[in-house]
């Protein structure tokens, strides 16, 4: 008898190794499925109401038409593009008269810093001059990309602060010349956190090993954070918009916290709208108490992808999916923001802060 099963479970785990061998392997990535769930759809492909994206990265904007670039942004009712890639000096002021010769009223340029040499005598000096010239030359803010915290060293090789007392005199003319600061501070948490199976981010980071951080490379995400809270307060004659949420839009709790301490920063949701629509109802909440200080911004250029924004932030939709499965493999929720909070959010908080922006082109 026992022989029998023996030789009954020997051929049954036979039957279903093999049965397992000519099964297809799919792996996480490529197993995505259509929902069966039935429930009201509304794909936008186009805002309510006309917006201005105020995190885009362009650097074609020197010369040329810009006819194929207009066109995808009428599509969208996109009537503003702020190009966060400015640079600085001449190739700064080559997209200022060509997109005013070309494109009157529909983009905004934001300068940058060149931090190398940052140590050298007269080095803050040079920076300052350099930023007042090229605001004279057109530019309507400044954009701090996150190599700073992370991989910008002074003259002496040692890592630059976010807060450092050398850059001080940039912060402070920024609020002089009445130009906000839109600052992009170390990446998402996670790409700090052990690549294993818990981490949210696991396939991104398998996909893009390069963005994986540590606390020695350069230092604890939780530093690099602060030093740009400590930067914020230090500044509060300047205005500062903190780029995708501040890495905190999945922890809003935190983030309304920062909002209270901090009146003179501002956030903007570039790329992190997954985070945004997969707690549509805490996210509304925070929407509706800082509908003054949430600007509209994306990030990469990749017109399709706005449908997911404007979904999320208009309709009531249930259980749609994100456009780029490494950043959430999750589903997103609709908020549904009224009217007057979209206007905000959509052109007339960038309105406020941002200058030189036309604004016949709104209500």
């Amino acid at each position: 008898m026992r022989k029998l099963s023996s030789l009954a479970c020997t051929l049954l785990c036979s039957v279903v190794t093999s049965y397992a061998r000519q099964q297809p392997v799919i792996d996480f990535e490529k197993y995505d499925p259509p929902s069966s769930l039935v429930v009201p759809e509304h794909k936008l492909t186009r805002a309510k109401f006309p917006f201005i994206d105020v995190h885009n990265h362009q650097n074609g904007l020197a010369s040329g038409n810009l006819r194929d670039l207009l066109q995808d942004m009428d599509a969208l009712n996109m009537k503003v593009m702020v190009n966060l890639s400015g640079g600085n000096g001449s190739r700064l002021k080559s997209q200022v008269d060509n997109t005013k010769s070309k494109a009157t009223g529909r983009f905004i340029i934001f300068a940058n810093i060149d931090f190398d040499g940052i140590g050298e005598e007269g080095w803050t000096e040079k920076a300052v001059l350099q930023l007042t010239e090229d605001v004279k030359n057109g530019a309507n803010g400044l954009k701090v990309f996150k190599n700073l915290g992370l991989s910008v060293n002074d003259n002496t090789g040692k890592r630059v602060a976010i807060d450092d007392p050398r850059l001080d005199a940039i912060w402070a003319q920024c609020g002089k010349l009445k130009i906000p600061v839109l600052i992009h501070a170390a990446d998402p948490r996670q790409f700090w956190q052990p690549a294993d199976y818990n981490n949210e981010r696991w396939l991104e980071l398998i996909t893009h090993p390069g963005r994986k951080r540590s606390n020695t490379n350069p230092a604890p995400w939780e530093q690099i954070i602060e030093e740009q809270h400590r930067m914020f307060r230090k500044h509060p004659g300047t205005t500062f918009i903190n780029a995708h949420f501040g890495w905190y839009a999945s922890n809003l709790s935190q983030l309304s916290q920062l909002m209270d301490q901090i009146p003179n920063m501002y956030v903007e949701f570039g790329a992190v709208i997954a985070e945004l629509g997969r707690q549509p109802r805490m996210a509304r909440q925070f929407f509706e108490k800082y509908q003054d200080r949430i600007l509209f911004g994306k990030d990469s250029w990749q017109p399709d992808e706005y449908a997911t924004y404007f979904r999320v932030l208009e309709t009531a939709d249930e259980y749609f999916p994100y456009h780029k499965k490494y950043h959430a493999f999750w589903r997103m929720y609709g908020m549904q923001l009224p009217d007057e909070i979209l206007k905000k959010v959509y052109y007339r908080n960038a309105m406020k802060i941002i200058p030189g922006i036309d604004k016949s082109q709104f209500e």
